[in-house]
């Protein structure tokens, strides 16, 4: 038996925590112990922000990280490691990486895995060099988790040593469902086309191309937006200016996503950076055509026979990759495409088989 500590900057609804919580419970499943510490917040705040951590309170541990760098945090997290004794400590995305990569140097951890989610915040200089200095002091076994990611650390930080394993979900959990009865449960309504998307409600998501597609779609066609951000208000402020307000369903935080997935009829993800995305796997593991933007691995997440790649930043393609989908029968089945291809039970073996590799059972 091992025990595995996981590092993340916070634990919000997203990509990297979702994935976070599923390598813990396939972890925790396989006899090890695990443990997720998120640099940033607070238990409360969390737990009432995401009811799905409550079943793992107690491997779960906040630490309330200042905004800057503080040395005084790197020796709290030392003193917290040093109680845990992790024989495996990952971390995911560069802040972790600096504080749990430092911590795992000091305290001579077995094994210490890191895996970039993204790449395009290596368009910084600071970021490479930071990086750089990182990865050569904590020699971390690395992990990107899409192609186009390990492209890009390459190309950036001059690297061959790397592993590339895309990010799965878990398809027992994403099924197709009713549609009838799932938006029945959301109060959406029955008888029109469903645009869905989901995702924190930033800038970055791209969710005001999809309001604005609606002015060239049928009045048929309404959008469903999953999540909360910022943006909210600058949103709704936008439908109303545009007056599709009555056809732009706000639901804020969404706690049974599967059942979002099922009530749509298409889903869009026209983010304008990503690294390799859940969403629009989660949405076809339910059986539903999506639509994504090309930019980081997003293009690795979509079924090429029922899924549409768009450029980034226009919502003229959005437009016309929708009525493309409105006009044909499917060629195929996006939830195969899935099972096949990104499935959690692939994913964390990868994992395990690389936590595992090299050290002997205890």
């Amino acid at each position: 038996m091992k025990t595995i500590v996981q590092i993340v900057q916070h634990l919000q609804p997203g990509g990297i925590e979702t994935m976070a919580l599923d390598l813990h419970h396939f972890f925790a499943h396989k006899g090890d112990k695990s443990y997720i510490i998120s640099l940033e917040g607070d238990a409360e705040t969390a737990l009432e922000n995401w009811p799905r951590l409550q079943a793992h309170r107690s491997q779960i541990l906040f630490l309330g990280k200042p905004d800057k760098f503080s040395p005084a945090f790197l020796l709290r997290l030392i003193g917290v490691l040093r109680k845990i004794k992790p024989s495996v400590l990952h971390t995911h995305h560069i802040g972790p990486l600096l504080y749990g990569g430092l911590a795992s140097r000091v305290l001579g951890i077995k094994v210490q895995v890191h895996t970039e989610h993204d790449a395009w915040h290596l368009e910084n200089p600071r970021h490479r060099r930071l990086q750089r200095w990182l990865l050569r002091i904590c020699r971390p076994r690395l992990v990107a988790d899409a192609d186009s990611v390990g492209q890009a650390l390459r190309q950036y930080l001059n690297l061959n040593q790397l592993t590339v394993i895309r990010n799965g979900i878990d398809t027992s959990r994403f099924v197709t469902g009713d549609a009838r009865r799932a938006r029945e449960a959301f109060g959406l309504p029955q008888d029109i086309k469903l645009l869905g998307c989901s995702g924190r409600l930033e800038i970055i998501k791209g969710q005001r191309l999809l309001i604005e597609s609606l002015l060239d779609l049928p009045v048929s066609v309404h959008v469903v937006l999953a999540g909360s951000g910022s943006c909210e208000d600058v949103l709704r402020e936008q439908a109303a200016a545009l007056g599709v307000a009555s056809r732009v369903h706000f639901l804020g935080r969404v706690d049974d996503m599967p059942s979002f997935y099922q009530a749509l009829d298409f889903f869009c993800l026209p983010s304008y950076k990503e690294g390799m995305p859940l969403s629009p796997l989660e949405a076809q593991a339910c059986g539903i055509p999506s639509i994504v933007t090309d930019v980081g691995g997003a293009r690795e997440s979509l079924c090429r026979d029922t899924g549409t790649l768009i450029p980034a930043g226009s919502s003229n393609d959005i437009v016309n990759a929708v009525e493309r989908l409105l006009n044909k029968t499917l060629a195929g089945s996006p939830r195969t495409f899935v099972t096949e291809n990104a499935d959690i039970q692939h994913m964390a073996e990868a994992y395990y088989q690389l936590h595992y590799r090299g050290i002997p059972q205890e």
